[in-house]
């Protein structure tokens, strides 16, 4: 069996909230259908288009924006540059018209409400978030093609093994964080070098780092933006943005128009404890609070913890002195080497492992991350990444309404906490002594995803989304 190869522009992937496995999965899985079409010539040929969703995707599809990002991706919009601000405008003419144009080229008669099928009681054996685009030819021929949306923004096809990543010659191939650490000791790298070597079977150096630098423009305008940003979130739950107050209460009322001079002046209140343990918060609320706005995020490893690792990456560049590119890049090197072994042996997906799988991962990779950047060793890192999961083990996901907002928001500011937390009790420790190691949680967390009841992995019937009483508008 070939290995996984995943690069870590496969775990930082720019996209569109509010979930990275409900949204940006579907919307890509969309475009990959539409490319299916093209390359065997049938896309001048389409009639009609129906999609069936299905378990997970279904029960909380509409809180997800499922339907939306299907859409979008008929349409032939990329979620990396489309205009955020048009999303709306767009699917409402949709709605209203009747109307769709698949591929940008191509108008055909698609009512929303009848071609998108959730089928809330039928699930596929692969994986709960699958989905089935069903299309009608102009001589006749009926195709289907179904996709499933494994976490993370990863789509597999249908009869693929369980990865689209592509597949490269690697000189240092890492299933597990015991291989990590051995070839660490081989080569005498720090494992943000060790994956930049990996990383040039992809591609040139200057084309990673430039890309890293071009993750980190995203996060850094998306923390930025939600930081200034207040009013309600969307979904019907009248959730209130809290960042924007947060910001303004610690900066005294003081505003700022660029980042570099919001950074410096956060840098003026000091290093005191409870100072930094608010800012690193409203970093995290920032960053899903725009992603559950359908604003335009990085998954880290996912959309609906992508607020933990700008969080404590601002933390580092904020009180530890980390504005540098060459640091940057190497914080978001090591984190995605993390997040890919997660990947590998246990799954990023919260429809198969509850929050575990998302906050847990992100916490995990944003403690490694910050281990080494404070000159941690190899094994501090490692252990730095084993404490941030150990403490996340079990979590569930059970949002209210379906929709990334309770408790997903506040989780991701835990998980930052945790994880700077993780990273200095793993630099004050002796690894040597460590009783548990990463691979042993990363084992730990896949088998209590298998052991986890469905109504805890993003279905929404279970715990809070259960017994929170809610009234949400008809979709």
């Amino acid at each position: 069996m070939a290995q996984e190869c995943i690069s870590v522009f496969d775990i930082f992937k720019i996209g569109v909230g509010p979930s990275s496995s409900h949204t940006l999965g579907p919307w890509r899985a969309a475009l990959r259908f539409l490319q299916q079409l093209e390359s065997t010539g049938k896309l001048p040929s389409v009639q009609k288009v129906q999609v069936l969703l299905y378990g997970s995707l279904a029960k909380t599809g509409h809180g997800h924006g499922t339907d939306i990002a299907v859409q979008l991706g008929l349409c032939g919009d990329d979620p990396v540059t489309f205009d955020v601000n048009q999303i709306n405008p767009k699917i409402d003419t949709i709605r209203r018209d009747r109307k769709m144009t698949v591929a940008g080229k191509y108008e055909i008669d698609f009512d929303p409400v009848e071609d998108i099928d959730f089928l809330y009681e039928e699930s596929l054996p692969f994986h709960p978030n699958a989905l089935t685009f069903l299309v009608s030819l102009a001589d006749g021929e009926q195709l289907a093609s179904t996709y499933y949306s494994i976490g993370g923004g990863f789509v597999v096809q249908e009869g693929e093994s369980g990865s689209s990543a592509q597949q490269v010659d690697l000189p240092f191939p890492i299933d597990t964080a015991r291989q990590l650490l051995q070839w660490c000791i081989k080569t005498g790298y720090s494992i943000s070098e060790l994956v930049l070597e990996n990383e040039l079977a992809w591609r040139p150096e200057e084309q990673t780092r430039a890309g890293l630098l071009n993750i980190w423009r995203v996060m850094q305008e998306c923390t930025f933006r939600g930081c200034h940003t207040a009013g309600d979130l969307p979904g019907g739950l009248r959730v209130a943005r809290r960042a924007a107050a947060l910001n303004k209460k610690l900066l005294k009322g003081r505003t700022y128009t660029d980042y570099a001079s919001w950074i410096a002046a956060i840098r003026e209140g000091g290093t005191h404890f409870s100072y930094t343990l608010d800012w690193v918060s409203c970093f995290a609320l920032a960053v899903n609070e725009e992603n559950a706005s359908f604003g335009r995020v990085v998954t880290a490893p996912t959309n609906g913890a992508a607020g933990v690792i700008p969080a404590v990456l601002q933390y580092f560049i904020a009180f530890c002195d980390g504005l540098h590119d060459d640091k940057i890049q190497q914080f978001l090197l090591v984190a995605s080497e993390i997040g890919s072994i997660f990947k590998k042996r246990s799954t990023i997906s919260a429809a198969m492992g509850g929050c575990q799988a998302e906050i847990g991962v992100s916490s995990a990779m944003a403690a490694a991350a910050l281990t080494e950047c404070l000159g941690g060793s190899q094994r501090q890192v490692l252990m730095a990444a084993e404490i941030a999961m150990e403490h996340h083990l079990g979590l569930t996901c059970d949002p209210i309404g379906g929709l990334v907002q309770v408790p997903c928001i506040e989780r991701n500011t835990m998980g930052a906490i945790k994880a700077i937390t993780a990273s200095q009790l793993a630099l004050q420790s002796n690894p040597e002594l460590a009783k548990v190691s990463l691979d042993a949680v990363v084992k730990t967390m896949w088998e209590t995803a298998q052991d986890m009841n469905s109504k805890y992995k993003e279905t929404s019937d279970g715990g809070l989304a259960v017994n929170i009483p809610i009234s949400l508008p008809e979709c």
